[in-house]
């Protein structure tokens, strides 16, 4: 079986660095993976993606070198399963509030007598090499996404649960379950009490010997991030690509046409 990139990267002490796709098209994907990124996660739980859209998408991503992952709707076993059998290399998963529930996720990556995964490994038979069966478990990564109240109340017990590869933060929903509305949505955030709160998880992954990764909004904030210690930085997605570099390019263009027209006459040249 192709061995996991990532896992080679945490060996070296390296940083993998992730994007996310919420465009339901491979050549999207494809134009993604070929940027250099380590890892790309297909988002089925807030993109506009099915599951068959994901299964081109990561046929799409095949020529290089990334590691596909999905995030999948919820926990769901059946999700889970067919995430990975479509040839995903990990899931990450939302809303995990309990060790019981991260547990459940870990049984659903792991094959038995670890875990529960049913067999059929219908494109990762072929995408992810020969003997795919017994080297599976070792290869796959499971991340329970920490993003409530109740998740950071049992956060000690969700890091210890056995076979849990990492904890990934969703700082929007974890500032809503932490504050509320109090604050503005978003990724990249500055108040104390959320920093404080993403530092206590990122510490807790560690200390439980497990990877900590961290949803950012921009570079500047995925460095910094990286500069805490987090193992794996998610530098936005595709359609917040697409909006801010659109936006830049129409407000460039209005910005010169506003000040052609705001020169004398006489001085704009002529063609």
């Amino acid at each position: 079986m192709k061995p996991n990139y990532i896992k080679q990267l945490w060996s070296e002490g390296k940083p993998v660095i992730n994007g996310f796709l919420s465009i339901p098209c491979p050549l999207v994907s494809e134009v993604m993976a070929e940027q250099g990124y380590d890892a790309l996660t297909i988002d089925l739980q807030h993109g506009i993606v099915d599951y068959q859209a994901s299964v081109g998408m990561m046929q799409a991503m095949r020529a290089s070198k990334v590691v596909p992952m999905i995030r999948v709707p919820w926990l769901d076993p059946s999700a889970i399963m067919k995430a990975l059998d479509a040839g995903a290399y990990g899931v990450v998963c939302p809303m995990i509030n309990t060790a019981e529930q991260a547990a459940e996720l870990v049984s659903c990556v792991r094959y038995p007598p670890a875990g529960i995964r049913s067999y059929g490994p219908s494109r990762a038979s072929i995408s992810a090499g020969t003997n795919y069966g017994p080297e599976a478990d070792e290869n796959m990564l499971c991340f329970a996404m920490i993003e409530t109240r109740e998740a950071m109340g049992n956060l000690e017990a969700i890091a210890a649960t056995p076979g849990l590869d990492g904890l990934y933060i969703g700082p929007a929903d974890l500032t809503i379950g932490l504050t509320g509305m109090r604050y503005p949505n978003g990724f990249d955030r500055e108040e104390p009490e959320i920093i404080e709160a993403i530092k206590r998880i990122l510490a807790s992954a560690h200390g439980h010997g497990i990877k900590a990764a961290l949803h950012c909004g921009t570079a500047s904030y995925a460095l910094r991030a990286l500069e805490w210690g987090f193992d794996m930085v998610t530098v936005a997605n595709d359609i917040r690509m697409l909006t801010n570099a659109a936006s830049a390019s129409l407000k460039a263009v209005r910005q010169g046409i506003d000040d052609s027209a705001s020169l004398p006459t006489g001085t704009v040249d002529q063609y």
